[in-house]
């Protein structure tokens, strides 16, 4: 594949004339997908796609096409042939951009991530053992990802993954279930094994008379699902650097001093991950690590090409969204096993969804608890928890509400597939909250 793109990268070199400047940015997958129902398979299905994403540059005046390739070299020769006869075309009618800026210096990479999986048969007999006498739905993902960059100024990229992503609930009854999720490079049968049996447990508790308690704030155990709820609404403007220097960004006040975060709370960027190209569309390479907050300050943010010849400073490789692709937090030193215990009286939390900002100024967030919640009491399980409503401060949760972070941290990727499968995702630690707010 990677030759094959090089070979699409040097017809459009000969499509050149004299001024004219080009990128490309390929992506393809080789996928499996299989869906699962009451614990069976309801919808297996394979996806082979390859598309092209050409820019074509002369001056400052730059516009771009996107279209899938065959997999046939010389169709795909003439595709991009035709592509960009049609956008030398369109360009004269075209203003120049003020804040174009093209990636010149060559740096040409090579990421291979490593995988360790089996067959997507034996991954599916796994899930069919574990899910015997359960009423499981799910999504199982695996197969290839590739990436490329190309311009010409002669800079070649190349990233290839191969991965797995399932993600499955248990149902207990009407809108009582369980979900659990399970997504990495490789695919470990007993670590599994333990994690749904782990959600069976859970399921079991569903059966018990569920409560209701009062609005009003509780001491709080966010699982590494929730907190990632919760951390990845940042990626709406709160890192951007535009965002911060218009100040719309969420993290404005943490920007200028007059909030702090826990000292705990280190967030990066992090590209070793290996969840995410080290390069974007552009061609702008990702230093390995971008330090966002560190011991609770922001320390950095995301420089995309257009912000970074805007207001004349050095991009860091983010993509024109300014969000992180690979963001890491460091964990802490609250083992997981013993996280109901350091909990004891308060509310267990496995999932949110329908977040939004209630107050952006100030970092506000409410959202709906998730499946299975539960109310604690002296360390153990009680009962299921009703849904409630929270609205509540990041700067409260990772700030002077935050009592530990766990050691361990859960590799949580991008499980989105609209159009193609994405990359990037997130490794955190679950969080302990001596309060968190419930309004309803």
């Amino acid at each position: 594949m990677q030759s094959y793109f090089y070979q699409l990268a040097d017809c459009l070199q000969t499509c050149l004339h004299d001024k004219e400047q080009s990128t490309c940015w390929f992506s393809a997958e080789s996928s499996d997908f299989v869906r699962f129902n009451r614990s069976a398979i309801r919808q297996p299905g394979h996806v082979r796609q390859l598309s092209l994403h050409l820019q074509y540059i002369i001056g400052q005046v730059h516009l771009s096409a996107s279209f899938h390739l065959t997999g046939d070299l010389s169709q795909d020769q003439a595709l991009i042939a035709h592509e960009w006869q049609q956008l030398r075309t369109q360009s004269r009618d075209l203003p120049e951009d003020p804040y174009l800026l093209l990636a010149t210096e060559v740096h040409s990479t090579t990421q291979q991530q490593d995988a360790d999986l089996p067959t997507t048969e034996r991954m599916v007999a796994d899930i069919l053992e574990a899910a015997q006498g359960t009423d499981m739905v799910g999504l199982l993902t695996t197969g290839s990802q590739y990436r490329g960059f190309a311009n010409s100024c002669g800079q070649r990229n190349w990233y290839a993954t191969r991965n797995v992503i399932f993600d499955w609930s248990l149902f207990h009854a009407d809108d009582k279930a369980v979900k659990s999720n399970y997504a990495g490079f490789v695919w470990d049968r007993a670590a599994f094994m333990y994690k749904f049996a782990e959600a069976r447990r859970q399921l079991q508790l569903l059966a018990l008379p569920p409560v209701s308690i009062a609005p009003g704030s509780y001491r709080v155990y966010l699982t590494p699902t929730a907190l990632n709820e919760l951390i990845s609404m940042l990626n709406w403007g709160g890192f951007s650097e535009k965002a911060l220097r218009t100040r719309q960004s969420c993290l404005r006040k943490l920007q200028a001093g007059d909030v702090q975060l826990h000292p705990a709370v280190h967030l990066s960027e992090d590209s070793s991950a290996g969840l995410d190209p080290v390069f974007q569309e552009q061609g702008f390479i990702k230093p390995e690590r971008i330090p966002l907050i560190a011991n609770g300050r922001l320390q950095g943010s995301m420089i995309a090409p257009r912000t970074a010849q805007e207001y004349g400073i050095a991009a860091n490789g983010a993509g024109d969204a300014e969000s992180t692709r690979s963001l890491v937090m460091q964990g802490g030193d609250l083992a997981m096993r013993d996280a109901l215990q350091a909990l004891g009286t308060g509310i267990y939390i496995s999932n949110l969804w329908y977040l939004n900002f209630s107050d952006r100024e100030n970092c506000r967030i409410t959202g709906m608890t998730r499946f299975a919640c539960f109310w604690v009491e002296v360390g153990e399980i009680r009962a299921p928890l009703n849904v409630m409503r929270f609205d509540e401060s990041l700067y409260r949760i990772l700030g002077e509400d935050l009592l530990a972070l766990t050691q361990e941290t859960e590799v949580l990727m991008d499980d989105s597939s609209w159009g193609e499968r994405h990359t990037g995702g997130t490794i955190l630690p679950g969080a302990l909250l001596q309060s968190m707010r419930f309004v309803l």
